[in-house]
């Protein structure tokens, strides 16, 4: 069974960094693509970004192009999410997940069913 453990969220004000973390366990990680997603209060989970298994591609939602990073460590069974030029619309518990299944980067179906318990990202005016 895996094991996702989320951190690094906070409260930052806009135009602010944070890096989030991604530990994860029971399970070979370094065989399988990994991915960032976010849910804003009273909105659906949405795509953020997503690593190949050797960190050879990258995808990123349109919106945050330019200002994420997404990396991934396989001898430390981590991945970050590097978020700089933080706006308030980025305000959203974030999620890592682990990509199981063939097909879309981008689609939450495509990941493990569960999920941990996020961490929580604030951007502030």
């Amino acid at each position: 069974q895996v094991q996702l453990v989320e951190s690094g969220g906070g409260l930052v004000q806009a135009g602010g960094s944070l890096r989030l973390s991604c530990a994860a366990s029971g399970r070979t990680f370094s065989n399988y693509a990994m991915g960032w997603f976010r849910q804003a209060p009273g909105k659906e989970r949405e795509f953020v970004a997503a690593i190949s298994w050797n960190g050879g591609s990258t995808y990123y939602t349109d919106s945050v192009k330019g200002r994420f990073t997404i990396s991934r460590d396989n001898a430390k069974n981590m991945v970050y999410l590097q978020m700089n030029s933080l706006k308030p619309e980025d305000t959203a518990v974030y999620y890592c997940n682990q990509k199981v299944y063939s097909g879309s980067f981008s689609s939450a179906d495509r990941y493990l069913e569960g999920w941990g318990q996020g961490t929580l990202v604030t951007v502030s005016l």
